[in-house]
């Protein structure tokens, strides 16, 4: 069972915070990455020789004195070059000029960021897609496909990663089953083909069994084998599965109790890329520029190997500009709701009932009711009525929360949950964004209900002498309208480093998924055996359904590159809930590209997209030049003799061939701004597309050619699109691009314009 701790819903939706934990002082030694670009393809007998020039580099800067710190904590030499060392400010500053150096940055700690979530997405593709991918799914997929997770490892003997079934692993895959005192190699399997793990120094233990379920949990969601009966103690009971169950998976343990730093981070991309995975899930957080980035650094070299990066959007939404996975290399997730509740009744002493959201297993019942207080009654004095409302660490008075059910408001308070698991009775919550996050807190009644119920519940405590109530242990709410939803948690755009792509690039189920996790031999649940399933929320949880489904389609479509693959899910993706009206946000109102991305993912139609747009190594190159890198960077990073266009501007990223189209600034004055793209056809043979826009009024937007057509021999076409903001609002302005056949397939394109 969960600490009591995740109730508060930005500790159980793991927040995507960066922390700094070395010392302030330019003379203290600290870990530090010197990341040195790409790696020429090192054949094995030259590993020693860049290991050495690598500490012939260190020793230039290094005193004699201190030879000691001559030494590499991790050294990269597979996709791309570098270390990890002990410098001070000032040696890190020096080698931060060198010629073949191109960022030196701190090793800093990073944090981490289903037996329904995937029939949903099948449920919400429609008729025919879902029959397609009932037939796909019947003709066996290949199971050559390799899923990578960096995580926090894995916990092999779950059953979601039986092998049954399948036959010889790959003879491409070159990687490891490293063996520790608790983790032997008979752990991995034809399955679960792989595991590493990495610590920050020699001195350190570590392993690649997962003590905190973060990695098992998502590593299931992606490629978990069939499961029948799974449930979290009777909830949620069916069928649990990953989104392509028949791909392997490969694990690579970078993290620990207290976060991933970065240099294991960069070390399992390294490993992972030689190892021979096709993609790459990593649900974890940072909030640095490209070259101090891990995931962006990784991403980009992986992407040069053909490895598809998939990544978490970050959890600090729901305020605009929070997303910080902006690499038009990386597939950002943001997460949203399936159509699944579980409601935790509130039931007042007046014998109304309010339906409020938690995973509770209370022993509280109809028959009896307790008293009622709201945390601003119930304050330690009269100058913190205001933080009582909240009930803020030290404003309620503990004496008065004894055999009581507690009210409060949200705010960003810390609120003081052991006070009131170990005095109160229960716990209401009002929250009107998280009322569609269900918490799991154990034995202890709890309930968030919105705002509306809310000040009900208040309002009958301020009209009652003696309010009571009860909260009821929590059920299953199927089929729940609306879904999905944009989860409240979830990072928004635009971009914090770039406008000028859209992100987050979709969204996926990611609140209160069931997945496989660690069991818990401390469960509170008396008398009932560790669950093998549990639930989690955030993006983290979205970001391997997304990895799962590019698997399935790779399985399917084996000479897919990434970049079709991940223009093939984001141009298919639903704006769209199960009620048929346009996606909303937790707040009702409805969701934009900024929040949503393209959509929601519907792998049944990213079967057959139609056309798809292929970014190539040159766009992204040509995105590092209109980043503002300099020739002398790019060639590091790229080992190429690639040189930046004479025309080189931050506007231009919004023209690389990615799926969706983004401007970060149209100016009213100037005439319009043409965009152009560039498809290859991957469905019928002589198909002709016609262009339909849908764009807010003021904004004149026009395609052309509004047809284009795919003869025998032509793959591949352009069409160019204009923007004229003469007349259109201030601020952001989204709209849509759908090419239609006129038979099956819709190819959509979102676009986000920034006019002032």
């Amino acid at each position: 069972m969960a600490s009591l701790l995740q109730l508060l819903p930005f500790i159980c939706l793991h927040f995507l915070t960066v922390i700094a934990s070395f010392s302030s002082s330019n003379q203290t030694p600290k870990p530090y990455i010197v990341y040195l670009g790409s790696s020429s393809k090192i054949e094995n007998g030259e590993a020693e020789d860049t290991e050495l020039a690598h500490l012939q580099l260190l020793s230039s800067i290094i005193p004699s004195e201190e030879s000691e710190r001559i030494s590499l904590i991790h050294h990269y030499k597979h996709a791309f070059k570098g270390f990890s060392a002990m410098l001070t400010e000032e040696e890190a500053f020096a080698l931060s000029g060198h010629d073949e150096v191109v960022s030196v940055f701190p090793n800093l700690l990073l944090k981490f960021d289903t037996t329904r979530s995937w029939d949903f997405l099948e449920a919400e593709a429609g008729e025919r897609s879902r029959s397609t991918w009932s037939n796909y799914r019947n003709h066996q997929p290949s199971t050559d496909v390799i899923i990578g997770v960096i995580d926090s490892g894995i916990w092999p003997e779950s059953p979601s990663f039986n092998d049954k079934g399948f036959g010889e692993i790959p003879s491409r895959w070159k990687g490891v089953c490293m063996e520790s005192p608790d983790f032997n190699k008979s752990n991995c399997n034809r399955k679960l083909i792989g595991a590493r793990y990495y610590v920050a120094n020699k001195s350190d233990t570590g392993s690649a069994r997962d003590y905190d379920g973060h990695g098992t949990h998502c590593a299931s969601t992606a490629a978990g084998a069939h499961v029948a009966n799974a449930s979290y103690y009777g909830l949620a009971q069916g069928k649990a599965r990953g989104g392509s169950p028949s791909s392997r998976l490969a694990i690579y343990s970078a993290c620990n109790a207290f976060g991933c730093l970065t240099s294991n981070v960069l070390k399992a991309f390294d490993d992972a890329i030689q190892d021979g995975v096709d993609i790459i899930s990593v649900s974890l957080g940072f909030n640095q520029p490209y070259l101090h980035d891990p995931i962006a650094i990784g991403g980009f070299h992986a992407e040069q190997h053909g490895v598809l990066v998939v990544t978490s959007a970050g959890n600090a939404g729901p305020l605009p500009s929070t997303i910080t996975k902006t690499a038009p290399w990386v597939f950002t997730v943001g997460a949203s709701t399936i159509d699944r509740n579980f409601a935790s009744t509130v039931l007042l002493g007046n014998e109304k009932s309010f339906q409020g959201s938690a995973i509770s297993f209370s022993n509280l019942t109809r028959s009896k009711t307790y008293p009622l207080a709201f945390g601003k009654d119930i304050a330690t004095n009269l100058s913190v009525v205001s933080q009582a409302r909240s009930c803020s660490i030290r404003s309620v008075d503990p004496n008065k929360t004894v055999g009581k059910i507690v009210v409060c408001i949200s705010s960003d308070s810390t609120i003081p949950w052991e006070l009131f698991t170990r005095l109160a009775e229960g716990y209401i919550l009002v929250d009107e964004d998280y009322k569609y996050v269900p918490s799991d807190s154990g034995l202890f009644p709890f309930a968030v209900v919105g705002n509306s119920d809310g000040s009900q519940i208040i309002n009958y405590i301020n009209s009652t002498k003696n309010p009571t109530a009860t909260i009821l242990p929590t059920v299953e709410v199927p089929r729940y309208k609306p879904a999905p939803v944009v989860a409240p948690f979830s990072s928004r755009g635009p971009g914090a480093f770039t406008e000028n792509i859209l992100k987050p690039d979709v969204t996926a189920p990611g609140v209160a998924i069931l997945a496989a996790i660690v069991p818990d031999e401390e469960s509170d649940l008396a008398g009932e055996k560790p669950a093998d399933y549990g639930f989690m929320s955030g993006t983290s949880m979205a970001c391997p359904h997304v990895a799962g489904a590019a698997a399935f389609i790779k399985s399917l479509h084996p000479t897919w590159t990434s970049t079709m693959i991940k223009s093939a899910l984001i141009t298919t993706a639903t704006v769209y809930d199960n009620i048929g009206k346009p996606l909303k946000n937790s707040s009702g109102y409805y969701a934009n590209p900024h929040e949503i991305g393209a959509g929601e993912i519907s792998p049944p139609n990213a079967l057959n997209p139609g056309f798809v747009f292929e970014t190539t190594t040159e766009d992204y190159f040509r995105f590092l030049c209109y980043y503002g890198f300099s020739n002398k960077i790019i060639k590091l990073m790229t080992s190429t003799n690639f040189n930046c266009p004479k025309k080189s501007s931050h506007e231009l990223i919004s023209n690389i061939n990615y799926p969706s189209i983004s401007i970060s600034k149209l100016d009213r004055h100037k005439a319009f701004r043409t965009i152009e793209r560039t498809v290859t056809n991957v469905g019928s043979m002589n198909a002709i597309y016609t262009a339909s826009i849908q764009a807010p009024s003021g904004l004149a937007v026009n395609v052309y050619p509004e047809k284009i057509e795919f003869a025998e021999n032509v793959t591949r076409v352009s069409f160019k699109v204009s923007f004229n903001s003469k007349e259109a609002d201030s601020g952001y302005n989204f709209g849509l691009i759908t090419w239609w056949d006129g038979q099956d397939n819709y190819v959509r394109i979102v676009f986000a314009v920034n006019v002032e």
